[in-house]
């Protein structure tokens, strides 16, 4: 831990080590990566093996159902892919501006799966069929009275409930000894 002095005469002070935030920036990415591999497999081995006839998996309480999407959750904002590409682009900017101030792991974890799980859906928009920036997300996940969905969906929604969970317990993206 560093002491540093913020003014001649004044009191010295902790400042978080370097570590902190490199820490909190690796948990990040290393979530990120490991969400887009496994949701991007998990896309391709849908695409192989399953149809849009569901296949239950527990019941109807859990099936697996080959579905795209050109929309958002919940189907809206259907064929509007480049404006969904676009604002997923400026949230990727927005949570790589903010990752340049975070201390927190937990944070840092939070964010990665919100990147990873945009990343997901981003990579199905800009690359697959029919064509560049109009591609389809690929959706296999059905439960009961839900929207068919994809792992990378549920990044995103892991993520908002630990954001949420964070700013309801008042844990903060930096620590109380961060230096401004």
């Amino acid at each position: 831990m560093y002491v540093v002095q913020a003014k001649r005469g004044t009191t010295l002070r902790k400042s978080v080590p370097h570590d902190s935030h490199f820490k909190a920036v690796k948990s990040l990415v290393v979530v990120a990566l490991v969400v887009i591999i496994i949701d991007y497999a998990s896309k391709s081995l849908a695409l192989r093996t399953l149809s849009a006839n569901p296949r239950e998996i527990i019941g109807t309480f859990l099936q697996l159902q080959l579905t795209s999407n050109s929309g958002a959750a919940f189907n809206i904002a259907q064929s509007a892919t480049i404006l969904l590409s676009l604002l997923s682009f400026l949230a990727i900017g927005a949570i790589s501006f903010f990752a340049r101030s975070i201390t927190s792991k937990i944070w840092g974890i939070a964010l990665g799966f919100l990147l990873g799980g945009i990343c997901g859906n981003l990579i199905d928009r800009v690359f697959r069929a029919p064509f560049l920036l109009h591609g389809q997300v690929v959706d296999w996940i059905r439960l009961p009275h839900w929207p068919v969905f994809n792992l990378a969906d549920t990044s995103i929604v892991i993520s908002a409930t630990t954001i949420a969970i964070l700013l309801f317990n008042d844990v903060k993206p930096r620590s109380h000894h961060d230096v401004p």
